[in-house]
């Protein structure tokens, strides 16, 4: 698909020289979907992203089926993902039942899902800000007990439908709740795409100066306004080396209806490798897989990276 020598690699001063990419289409995208996708298709797109040099799948999440009736099949889904590394298939739990549940199955790594907001921990897990870590509390604890590597995501962090802007205190105090729990990680959620590149960098400053280090921050951008990439920039520059995106900008957010698509995995490749950044992506094999899903799903990828190989063809 790819032209050779395109993109052309030139390094930017005081970037990153390697990142993690958080692949979250088979989860955060494929949860949004009005149709539940078949089990063995789900798997076999988890396999081609994991084919395509993705370090980290996010593969499925444990809910009560009622309320992400789209993910219903987890304990059908996650054997069938067997060779695959359960280190790099994080899976999504909400509470002690969805840890038993993931652990029976031999998950590696698990994440909660809280909110720096609390409209939006009302609407998305019918709880406060406190309530919701109070209720992480003994999922974290008990995950570090049995050595499982735990993810903090965090919603809101940038701008909230019914609230408008966040103070950046109000999400730094919930950040720093998630790494005094025992979350290895954060990742900071753009979930309605509001987020600034001097808003980003403002609030890494702000968890720096709490306590947070650089390392342990993952950073999840939407690109409702045409921010993602930008913003990622602007993370990069803070020297964040871990960042979610979705193969083929599948996702928004079934809690917040003003979100639109993640940051597709292509575009965010592409930038990345004609910064000189190192990623271990396939950028072919990855454009494959998501026009592959993109016919599944019926309606082309909303990623500009990928129509354009695609049109190439």
């Amino acid at each position: 698909m790819t032209a050779a020598g395109l993109p052309m690699e030139i390094a930017a001063e005081g970037l990153p020289t390697r990142v993690r990419i958080h692949e979250v289409g088979a989860r955060d995208g494929l949860q949004n979907e009005q149709t539940v996708v078949p089990t063995e298709i789900k798997a076999e797109f988890i396999r081609r992203l994991a084919d395509a040099g993705l370090p980290t799948v996010e593969a499925t999440s444990f809910v009560h089926p009622k309320w992400v009736p789209q993910l219903a099949d987890a304990e059908q889904l996650f054997p069938q993902l067997d060779g695959i590394d359960p280190h790099r298939l994080p899976v999504l739990v909400p509470n002690e039942r969805g840890l038993d549940r993931a652990l029976a199955l031999g998950a590696r790594r698990i994440a909660v899902f809280g909110s720096a907001t609390e409209s939006f921990a009302k609407a998305n897990l019918n709880r406060t800000v406190d309530e919701a870590l109070a209720m992480f509390a003994p999922v974290v604890a008990r995950a570090k007990d049995a050595k499982v590597q735990v993810r903090g995501y965090l919603s809101m962090c940038f701008g909230d439908p019914w609230e408008g802007p966040v103070p950046i205190a109000q999400t730094v105090r919930v950040c720093r709740a998630l790494l005094d729990l025992g979350c290895d990680e954060l990742s900071l959620g753009d979930t309605i795409g509001v987020a600034t590149p001097g808003h980003v960098q403002a609030l890494l400053a702000s968890l720096n100066e709490a306590g947070v280090p650089t390392p342990r921050i993952g950073v999840h951008f939407h690109d409702t306004y045409g921010q993602a990439l930008a913003n990622t920039y602007a993370a990069l520059q803070h020297g964040i080396t871990t960042i979610d995106a979705s193969a083929g900008g599948l996702g928004g957010c079934p809690y917040a209806k003003s979100a639109t698509g993640n940051l597709a995995t292509e575009d965010l490749v592409w930038m990345l490798h004609g910064l000189g950044i190192e990623t271990g992506v396939d950028l072919d094999r990855l454009a494959a897989t998501s026009v592959w899903m993109a016919d599944v799903l019926g309606r082309p990828s909303p990623s500009r990276t990928l129509r354009a190989l695609s049109h190439k063809e």
